[in-house]
């Protein structure tokens, strides 16, 4: 998780988020924070930009042994690449109640009706993540 604050830091411009994806062994695949506004491209998302480079580096969309860490809880967008990618296990820190769909809003990645649902492990280092939130919205 802290890999991902330091992502998130490092995109001043756009919401303070930052995803990384990891293989079976721990190893790092792919980083992304937020690049919306730096790309005008509203599936931008950190978690998105991470899946698809993560895929890209393996050669193979589905990342089934694979870890997301993203310091905010996934939107419905985001829930949803990360399940039909097959990622394993999604680790996030902040919970986003308002548009959150890993349990807050909605629970995209735990939804029996789909074929596959990774492990979740929520408020990992909560309290920083939302910090990175709040002082952003705050500025």
């Amino acid at each position: 998780m802290r890999r991902a604050i330091s992502v998130a830091s490092s995109f001043p411009e756009d919401v303070p988020v930052g995803a990384v994806v990891f293989d079976g062994s721990g190893t790092e695949l792919a980083a992304a924070g937020n690049e919306r506004e730096a790309t005008g491209d509203p599936t931008a998302h950190a978690e998105i930009l991470a899946l698809r480079r993560a895929a890209l580096l393996t050669g193979s969309w589905r990342l089934e042994d694979c870890t997301l860490v993203v310091t905010l809880e996934p939107c419905t967008m985001c829930a949803g690449a990360l399940v039909l990618a097959r990622i394993g296990t999604l680790v996030f820190g902040a919970w986003e109640p308002k548009t959150g769909a890993a349990g807050s809003l909605w629970d995209v990645v735990r939804d029996r009706r789909l074929n596959h649902r990774p492990e979740v492990y929520s408020g990992v280092l909560e309290a920083e993540c939302a910090a990175l939130m709040q002082d952003f919205f705050r500025r």
